[in-house]
């Protein structure tokens, strides 16, 4: 099985190509669309901010390849955020940065009253609907979140968590997947998640 990490140049690949390899399976990273485009699995991670994700995303040309794929593809923390269709996370106040457009929901700034920002840490998620990736997971399971921006619980949330507001921990639409939290940093959970996505999906 062709297991492609799409290279962004805005994550901590290493991380998680490591958890992959300790399943059993050698992922390619790489920013290559025929590479990307020829995966049976696609993985999508991200970290730091949506306006400087995506200005790599656009400057390597891999925004209309990632928007092309038809096969199953995980976004991962800010990865899950690029697949919506905006984020309020912006370089200039008051407007917001487009993304990927691949799941019809947005990005808003986490409002969790006196609690400290970013969220961060183990957190419980709440599986909201019936889906492989979640399989075999349990209502209550601990994942590790790092995120100041969420997306709200509405029709496309797989799963929930609850941090001064209820947010969607996980997110999917067709053959696009999305999870706010870090499996490859999740201990047990996120490897059986991992699993799940890579036999299951």
């Amino acid at each position: 099985m062709q297991l492609v990490i799409v290279n962004t140049g805005c994550a901590n690949i290493s991380s998680v190509r490591f958890a992959i390899e300790r399943l059993g399976y050698q992922p390619v990273v790489s920013d290559d669309a025929a590479v990307i485009q020829a995966a049976d699995k696609v993985f999508l991670p991200g970290v730091g901010s949506a306006p400087a994700a995506m200005a790599q995303i656009n400057a390597k040309g891999l925004a209309p390849v990632i928007q092309s794929l038809t096969q199953p593809t995980l976004g991962i923390c800010l990865g899950m955020q690029l697949m919506t269709q905006s984020s309020e996370e912006s370089a200039v106040a008051g407007s917001n940065t487009p993304c990927l457009g691949l799941i019809d929901t947005q990005v808003k700034k986490m409002q969790v009253g006196e609690l400290r920002l970013p969220h961060m840490g183990w957190n419980q998620i709440k599986v909201a609907k019936d889906n492989p990736l979640f399989a075999g997971i349990s209502d209550g399971s601990y994942f590790y979140f790092v995120h100041g921006y969420a997306v709200e619980v509405g029709s496309h949330t797989l799963a929930a968590c609850q941090y001064g507001v209820d947010f969607s921990a996980s997110i999917g639409q067709n053959n696009f997947y999305g999870v706010q939290f870090h499996p490859e940093r999740s201990a047990d959970a996120g490897a059986a998640l991992l699993q799940n996505f890579i036999k299951n999906t």
